[in-house]
């Protein structure tokens, strides 16, 4: 059987696209979590999630992220400000638990008794949980 330029070039394309779908395992002191939500600018403000943007579980909603990815894929995301995105990333352990968000060795946590219980303000970009995104992808649904 002879293989052709035409065969070889398909083969070869279906092997990258494989390949290029592998996840890369997760570092032991971080998490993978996706997360439906907007940005503005590097700011990633997680929305409430829905049956066709379920996302992770442990990140509330209204919680801020400060995105970390790769010029390109920074642009496309900034790109697509204003409409709902789903992005898929690491955060470390330390920086974000249930109970809040770990600043030196101190829990900061939301008070129950505060109407807008899921947001934390944090004060400066610096102060933000930092996630490297993986991937992102549009979502259904829209930013407030």
């Amino acid at each position: 059987m002879r293989l052709t330029v035409a065969s070889a070039v398909a083969l070869a394309l279906v092997t990258a696209s494989l390949a290029a779908q592998e996840t890369k395992p997760v570092p032991k002191n971080s998490v993978r979590v996706t997360v439906p939500g907007c940005t503005k600018g590097y700011v990633f403000t997680v929305a409430p999630r829905t049956v066709e943007a379920p996302g992770s579980a442990d990140v509330p909603a209204g919680m801020h992220l400060r995105l970390n990815a790769p010029k390109k894929m920074m642009n496309d995301i900034k790109a697509h400000e204003g409409t709902l995105i789903q992005v898929t990333g690491l955060i470390r352990k330390g920086q974000y638990g249930p109970g809040g968000v770990s600043v030196g060795g101190v829990r900061i946590a939301p008070s129950s008794g505060n109407p807008q219980s899921g947001t934390l303000s944090m004060g400066g970009p610096a102060n933000l949980v930092m996630m490297d995104v993986e991937g992102w992808q549009q979502a259904a649904g829209e930013c407030r």
